[in-house]
């Protein structure tokens, strides 16, 4: 069959308008969750330990701490509620890698990718070994994904890239696993990743880190921190009360860095998603996918998608903005022309599905950081810690992040603090208007070459001479 490129309009528009109709304006996974409302901060209290950010991040950290020293007083600061952002709006990959895949990894870190790599299984067992431990509820399904060649050109890719612990398949076997004619090949990483319902797992995160005694106070919007006493203590201070600590750790994802220094280390990139009716039996079997694995196809702005405990499909990804700024608006997330275009690109993936409507609709932002993938800021001699910039694969990342966090705030020598990963800070990006020039110039020339066979222009080979050139 011909290869696929994913900006044809579709032959029959009027699927589409039908298929979003009903559709809410809101994320799946937090629907029905209980979780407690936490009461804001509005007194001066002292803590061991702030955590600013009530995502992932912010509470593995709060977790972890208690787990590593149980006397701890660990407070959360949440400016909204807890996993409302991020966190509440991933696609639930929960994936192994800590470099945003391999070919980012071995451009970046080849002395030490093999370690990364290692690091990254272990940080995912870990997380494995969590949920069965402590009984957690979040649809945990160590399925693998399978990266999947729409293009000629995209299927040497991946002949190239099978190892001992990834299965090739070829247009037969890979449709033979999924059914979708736009297949042409396929690459199984059977065990490095998990699909988790992230709204579960912000759930349980907040259970377990509230019966450790963690203390979690939602909508207290941190203004900003000051260094008292010779700098033995950190004042947090927020809009209705103020949290004096030993140690914080700085956890706000893709909302602006309370530290100065590391402003324009990250710009919110927006990511838009849907969320497909449960599939019937028939339409299921019309698809295959009895390994549930998670997808993703192999273009520069790529697709990822996967199934939900209930048999709904998850389908989102590249319509990727940035706004001029980096503004953060509610307003932003209901872009219309995004959600046309995602449910185009389902129906030309799985024609066998028309019909199907979309529950869901929702948009949220990445944090986007220079080498795509996270990075780790400590200020305020070390008493205040920082990690940013997952760039989408955060999930299980933020974890280990977490873990960064707390040794450098504890001063340990780990085998973690002496990655150049984490030791080395990205370069910033540039102020505006710079920065938005540069961003649409570099989505120009992405989308340039998924439809020129992949072959990259001279601003995406510039931008890899520079060590800031997209490859995941």
């Amino acid at each position: 069959m011909a290869s696929t490129v994913f900006d044809r309009s579709h032959p029959n528009p009027a699927l589409i308008t039908s298929a979003l109709a009903s559709s809410e304006l809101a994320p799946f996974w937090m629907e029905s969750l209980d979780i407690p409302n936490w009461p804001r901060l509005e007194s001066e209290e002292k803590f061991d330990l702030v955590v600013v950010g009530g995502g992932y991040t912010g509470l593995w950290t709060a977790l972890l701490a208690k787990e590593r020293d149980p006397d701890l007083r660990v407070a959360i600061l949440e400016a909204n509620t807890v996993g409302w952002a991020a966190s509440g709006r991933n696609g639930g990959f929960c994936e192994a890698s800590l470099t945003h895949g391999e070919n980012n990894g071995q451009r970046r870190w080849p002395k030490e990718l093999e370690t990364l790599d290692r690091m990254g299984l272990e940080n995912l067992d870990e997380i494995e070994a969590t949920v069965a431990k402590r009984g957690w509820k979040v649809d945990f399904e160590r399925t693998g994904t399978l990266s999947v060649a729409t293009e000629k050109y995209q299927v040497r890719e991946l002949e190239s890239s099978t190892s001992d612990v990834d299965l090739y398949l070829d247009e037969a076997a890979v449709r033979a696993q999924v059914n979708s004619p736009t297949y042409l090949a396929g690459l199984w990483s059977t065990r490095a990743t998990a699909m988790i319902h992230p709204g579960k797992l912000v759930a349980e995160l907040a259970k377990a880190c509230a019966e450790a005694g963690v203390e979690i106070f939602e909508h207290s919007p941190v203004r900003g921190i000051d260094t008292r006493t010779e700098g033995t203590t950190v004042v947090v201070e927020t809009r209705h009360g103020s949290a004096w600590a030993s140690k914080v750790a700085l956890a706000t994802n893709a909302f602006p860095s309370i530290l100065k220094r590391y402003k324009l280390h990250t710009v919110p990139v927006y990511d838009y998603v849907l969320m497909t009716e449960p599939l019937t039996a028939e339409q299921l079997a019309s698809i295959g996918w009895e390994g549930r694995q998670g997808i993703a196809d192999l273009a520069n702005q790529f697709h990822y998608y996967r199934l939900t405990a209930d048999n709904r499909i998850l389908w989102g990804g590249y319509d990727a903005i940035y706004h001029y700024g980096g503004d953060i608006k509610p307003e932003y997330e209901d872009r219309p022309a995004s959600y046309e275009k995602l449910a185009n690109h389902f129906f030309t993936t799985f024609p066998q599905l028309e019909g199907v409507r979309f529950s869901h609709r929702w948009g949220g932002v990445i944090d986007t950081s220079t080498r795509f993938t996270a990075f780790f800021g400590l200020a305020r001699q070390g008493r205040v810690a920082y990690a940013a910039g997952y760039t989408g694969l955060g999930v299980a990342a933020t974890r280990f992040a977490a873990n960064v966090m707390l040794d450098r705030l504890g001063g340990l020598d780990t085998e973690r603090t002496s990655l150049e990963m984490v030791r080395r800070v990205p370069p910033p990006f540039p102020p505006e208007p710079a920065a938005f020039l540069g961003v649409q110039a570099t989505r120009a020339a992405l989308n340039a070459a998924d439809h020129n066979r992949g072959k990259r222009n001279l601003l995406l080979k510039t931008l890899n001479a520079a060590g800031l050139g997209f490859d995941s």
